[in-house]
């Protein structure tokens, strides 16, 4: 059999997919695939980047395995291939083990072209094995950005793909992701293992799109500058927002100022979801609010503007959603809503995943308090956030907890085998609604079940044994697989029951064990400095495309463009005095309006910040302020984002002479310090010589 050619490609492109021609990069990537090549893929958000390995999964012999970490991304495109009539699949944790099973065998039949799996899948030591013998023609790793420690979405699963490639028989491999920075594209390629992968990057410009940053004082602002901005732009709009909640309010805000809009997050339930994106796309609906659920596997070619109403932690992220605007190619918009304390979210999470070393050390000494004499802890990470001396919350001890234990210095018990806690989250109308299927008459089965044994306890949460019910509904494993996809469905919340931590050497110094404290920092300063990239983005007075692109390490970026609100000379209009949204305003106890303008006093007030200072330090805090201008000024941010004047003055009293020093003093942190220390410690050092 003659390998397969790219007009082979572009033939199947036309007939399968209904494409005339591919896009830039998509077919240099058909083509490398084509050769048999490890191929690396950056295209940006809407760039086609699924069509580089569907059409040549068509034409190779054997299979193609695609890996995905979205559930939702993946069932929409199986559903989108199927519909074409090409045989593809997925599997991943909302499946029962018999359906699991059942595409398995279709795979060792050689019924499917494409199999798409989540990257946990290949923990089970007969997964790999199974695709090895059926033939693996191609390895697609989407959202390869998920596999680097500085992406901005790593997850550890996605290590092991380094590995289960000998297993699946050493196929060529493609990695794609969305617009990413070098570093994150030279990780990709090591953790992979590609060799001599043919790199495809098309630029990263949008250039029908254009990026405005409106500055707002807090929620409230933002909200009567989002209503002025929907009012003036009557196209489709996706606003973002951060949380379900926001989201949630900001809709229902919306509608009360009469604007057509509806909500979308991942905690509504599958017919809601797929409701309020149905009623989007037929634009029955102009505005949809959505938490960063919303997007994948959705292309809707004519959106106007993308608002955010809430700033995103790495631009990254913003990019990505912001490109959901204008695909048709018409003139389009990104409009970022900011305010300072955006980040203070952002940084409250990163800090919660990445746990400092004295956090970790206090953990595991309350650990070593609490031990009993099998050395086994039994209490939640809620108890021992209350049991832990210092400051300390139930996220902060999951996140300890994780180190210690990837350091091996505990282990988690195994819940117990078939005791769990339910609780009932479904209403019984949406029961009937959505279980009335054939398929599901496994699920309603078991549902009914619970009720036998817990009755109205479940809507509390009841204990059942899942040995316990009746037989026809499966083996406790299989009942437990139905549980997962309930809860997966947001039918019901399912907690096992039992299990703690041990210590596996109760009487060591956590000293003793490996812990990877650089690692642990690297990817905390990494978090942070992404975040601090948003804010620079949100401060820049220069063009805003450049500095997206700078990032990138596209090397198309220029320094200005029509593009952007710095370059033309505009912003996104703000509200009039009075603009708050009418029905809003008693809701948040913050009246809306625009931003104020400085107090004419603010110049006075700098001018005297240093007045009650020693006389030593004036001099000195004048000349730290004089550095910290010449700094924003390179930095194109306000000054005050360097650092406040308390925390000059500190400085000025401190005299700190060594980064260590300077990092510790309040309102400074690693972030700064690196960035900042530097030349802060020359210019103390220069003083006191």
């Amino acid at each position: 059999m003659t390998a397969p050619t790219l007009d082979d490609a572009r033939a199947t492109l036309s007939k399968a997919f209904g494409y005339p021609a591919f896009r830039a990069g998509q077919e240099l990537a058909v083509e490398s695939v084509l050769q048999g090549r490890d191929t690396l893929v950056i295209l940006p958000t809407g760039g086609g980047k699924s069509l580089c390995y569907q059409v040549p999964a068509l034409l190779l012999p054997g299979l193609t395995v695609v890996v995905s970490p979205l559930i939702s991304l993946m069932k929409d495109q199986v559903d989108a291939l199927e519909a074409k009539g090409i045989a593809a699949a997925f599997v991943n944790s909302t499946l029962t083990n018999g359906q699991v099973s059942d595409r398995m065998a279709r795979v060792a039949r050689g019924e499917l072209k494409m199999l798409y799996m989540a990257p946990e899948r290949f923990d089970a030591g007969t997964t790999a094995e199974q695709l090895r013998r059926a033939g693996v023609s191609l390895l697609a790793i989407d959202e390869a950005h998920c596999i680097s420690q500085w992406g901005h979405d790593f997850r550890p699963s996605y290590l092991r793909m380094r590995a289960v490639r000998a297993p699946l028989g050493d196929p060529p491999t493609i990695a794609l992701t969305d617009p990413a920075t070098p570093t994150v594209r030279r990780d990709i390629a090591r953790q992979l293992a590609l060799r001599d992968p043919k790199a495809v990057i098309t630029g990263f410009d949008r250039t029908n799109l254009s990026y405005s940053v409106v500055p707002a004082r807090n929620d409230a602002g933002k909200d009567a500058l989002l209503v002025q901005v929907l009012s003036d732009r009557p196209g489709l709009t996706v606003v973002y927002a951060a949380t379900r909640k926001s989201v949630e309010r900001i809709a229902s805000m919306l509608q009360r100022e009469g604007i057509s809009a509806a909500a979308y997050h991942a905690g509504l339930d599958d017919v809601h979801r797929h409701e309020v994106q149905e009623d989007f796309m037929t634009e029955r609906v102009r505005v949809i609010v959505a938490t960063n659920a919303f997007g994948m596997g959705i292309d809707k070619a004519n959106v106007r503007a993308v608002v955010h109403h809430s700033m995103p932690g790495t631009l990254e992220a913003y990019y990505q959603e912001a490109g959901r605007a204008g695909r048709d190619g018409l003139p389009s918009e990104a409009i970022l809503l900011h305010a300072f304390q955006d980040r203070f979210t952002h940084e409250y999470f990163i800090k919660g995943a990445y746990p400092e070393r004295e956090l970790v050390m206090r953990v595991y000494a309350t650990l070593q308090r609490l031990a009993d004499r099998s050395a086994t802890i039994s209490e939640s990470p809620e108890e021992l956030a209350s049991a832990v001396p210092g400051k300390a919350n139930a996220r902060d001890i999951e996140s300890a907890l994780r180190v210690l234990e990837q350091a091996g210095a505990t282990i988690r018990a195994q819940e117990s085998a078939s005791l769990v806690r339910v609780r009932l989250l479904a209403t019984p109308a949406r029961i009937k609604r959505e279980l009335s299927n054939t398929d599901d008459a496994i699920a309603l089965g078991v549902l009914r079940a619970l009720w036998r044994a817990a009755g109205d306890g479940l809507n509390n949460g009841a204990v059942v044994d899942v040995a316990s019910l009746p037989s026809g509904l499966g083996a406790p494993m299989e009942i437990q697989d139905t549980l997962e996809a309930l809860e997966n469905r947001q039918f019901i919340t399912v907690q096992r029951i039992g299990g703690g931590i041990t210590l596996t050497a109760p009487s060591r110094e956590l000293e003793s064990f490996r812990v990877d404290w650089a690692s642990l920092d690297q990817r905390r300063q990494a978090e942070l400095e992404k975040l601090e990239a948003v804010q620079r983005y949100a401060y820049a007075k220069s063009c805003r495309r450049a500095f997206v692109l700078r990032y990138f390490g596209d090397p198309a970026a220029g320094n200005s463009c029509s593009g952007c609100d710095n370059c033309q000379g505009t912003t996104a209009p703000r509200p009039a005095k009075d603009a708050a949204p009418a029905r809003n305003r008693s809701a948040g106890g913050t009246k809306g309006g625009p931003v104020p303008k400085p107090a004419r006093g603010r110049a006075r007030e700098v001018a005297d910040a240093g007045d009650d200072l020693p006389a030593e330090a004036r001099e000195l805090f004048d000349r730290l302020r004089a550095l910290r201008r010449e700094i924003a000024r390179d930095e194109e941010v306000p000054a005050y984002i360097v650092f406040d004047d308390k925390t000059l003055r500190q400085i000025a009293v401190h005299r700190p002479r060594t980064l260590s020093a300077f990092g510790d003093l309040r309102g400074i942190g690693p972030v700064k310090t690196e960035r900042f220390g530097a030349r802060f410690i020359a210019a103390l050092t220069e003083d006191q010589a």
